[in-house]
Formats: C-alpha cells, structure tokens, sequence
C-alpha cells in the first residue's frame, strides 16, 4: 500500500473541484462554447483562407453565397473572414486586458490585506474608482492618448496597448476588495502566525502561503473579467472610439454595420451573435467555477 505524498491533497482538491464542475451542466456547456469559439477563431482563418482586407468593388453588398458564406460587406470583404480575424482581436483584447486587471487588483489587495498601515490608502483609492464614471473615462484616455502612441507604435498596435490599458485600469477594483477580505482572513491563520513567528520575510509568507490559498477567488474573477473586457472594448468599438476600420474586431463589425442594418440586417447580428455567445459562456463558465470552488456549495 501506497503512503501519501504531500501532493495528495492538493491533487484530491482539484479532483474535486473538477468533479463539482463537470456536474454543472450550464458551466460545462459555456466551457465547451467557449472552447469552440476558441477553435473558430485560431483554426477558421487556417482552413478558410480569403483575405479579410480583400477590397472586391465588383462583389459588394453580396448576400451568402458558396463564395462568399456569410456575404461580403460594403467594400466586397468576405464577412466570414472578417469574424474570424476579429474574434482574434476581440479575444486577445479579453484576455490581456484581463490578466492586466486582475493582476493589479491581486496585487492592491494582497498588500492592502497584509499590510494595514496601507489599508486605508488602497481601500480609499479602491472606492475613489468604483464611484467613477467608467465609460466616460475610458472615452477621455482614448481621446488623450490614441494620437500620440499611434504615432509612436503604430496604429493598430498603440490601440490595441491603449484599450487594453484602459480597461485593465478600469477594471481591477472587485479583485482587488475580494483579494484583501481573503488575506484578512488568511493571515490570522496559525500556520501565518507561526511562519511570522520564526522571522519568515512577508515577501516569503505571500509568494508562498497567501497567494496559494486566494487563487480561487482570483480564478473566478479572471474569469468574469474576460467577458467584461470583452464588452468594454465592443462598446468601445460600436462608439467609434477603439480601433480604426482596417482592424475587424466584432465591436467594429457592429459599428460599421449599422447603417446598412435595415438592409442587410446579418452584418450587425453575426458579429453581435459572437459577442453575446462569448460573454454567455465566459459568465456560465465563470458562475460554475465559483460554485466548484466553494467547498460549501
């Protein structure tokens, strides 16, 4: 008979969390949906080669056709190409906005949690942002920085850092009040006190016995943040504020959609299906992960 290691309740924790997860029917499928849509957009422009920035005058304002499936838009784009390439953007806006976000809040609220000289400050700068208007800040440092790091990164990559910046800063706040209430409560641990206790360096105590057990609830909220990013920068997008029009994100398909929506009402409702599927099955996803986490559900 086998003796336990030490990594066996660390294997049987996630088992279980996996186990209370796949019962999950709802969570199950958003992971699958968003596992597709992952496929869709990392494989689809492998397997259907057209250009997305191919102008075809000649070919314009076509319904679908075995050329063009989706139809092609008021340039003779192919539409179906054009998703795939935005959903690249659009998801890689999602992600790195919100591993920017989350690491920020992560990082506010452990030192805020640990450190209760600096309690205070963090938690009043914490509310200072949560009382904001987020949008209309979003608007102003779009407007105060696009010109300049277009100039200096080029367009459509000094969008890209001035979006995803933009909302990483808006966006850090949750995390960073669900961080702290955990270290709060973590730090008063015997196994905190007695690491204190022998001279271990907060630095120590933090990389290696705090961060560890606060992952879940970071987890959840990387989670969630992805579908938030997501429809901030379509909102973005849709005001005609994000990225130029050469650069098909879904926001943007929306936007330049709309004028032509009465007449070919699929350009707006594709891209707007993708956007509503994304966010769906990232919050199905992220409402089951909470669920499988906590150990009382």
């Amino acid at each position: 008979m086998t003796e336990p290691t030490a990594l066996d309740p660390l294997r049987n924790q996630w088992w279980a969390v996996w186990d209370r997860l796949r019962r999950n029917r709802a969570a199950l499928a958003g992971g699958l949906l968003f596992a597709g849509l992952l496929i869709f957009v990392a494989l689809g422009p492998l397997l259907w080669m057209v250009d997305p920035w191919q102008i075809d005058p000649d070919n314009r304002n076509q319904g679908p056709s075995l050329g063009h499936p989706l139809g092609t838009d008021q340039l003779g784009r192919d539409l179906l190409a054009r998703l795939m390439v935005g959903g690249r953007i659009t998801l890689a806006v999602g992600v790195a906005a919100m591993a920017l976000g989350v690491g920020l809040g992560v990082l506010i609220g452990v030192v805020a949690g640990y450190f209760r000289r600096l309690d205070g400050v963090l938690m009043r700068l914490t509310d200072l942002f949560l009382a904001l208007p987020i949008l209309p800040i979003l608007l102003v440092l779009v407007l105060l920085f696009r010109e300049a790091l277009a100039a200096r990164l080029g367009e459509a990559a000094g969008i890209f850092l001035l979006v995803v910046g933009a909302i990483a800063l808006t966006s850090w706040m949750h995390t960073a009040r669900i961080v702290r209430a955990d270290v709060m409560a973590i730090k008063e641990r015997d196994f905190i006190v007695a690491a204190q206790s022998i001279g271990t360096p907060p630095r120590r105590i933090i990389t290696r016995h705090i961060l560890p057990n606060v992952l879940s609830p970071v987890i959840v909220s990387a989670t969630l943040g992805v579908a938030g990013a997501i429809m901030t920068e379509s909102a973005l997008s849709f005001l005609g504020m994000g990225f130029p029009p050469d650069v098909p994100t879904w926001g943007r398909m929306v936007f330049d959609a709309v004028d032509y929506m009465q007449q070919f009402p699929g350009r707006v409702l594709w891209p707007g299906a993708f956007i509503s599927l994304t966010v769906l099955s990232v919050n199905y996803l992220g409402d089951g992960l909470r669920a499988a986490l906590d150990p009382r559900g």
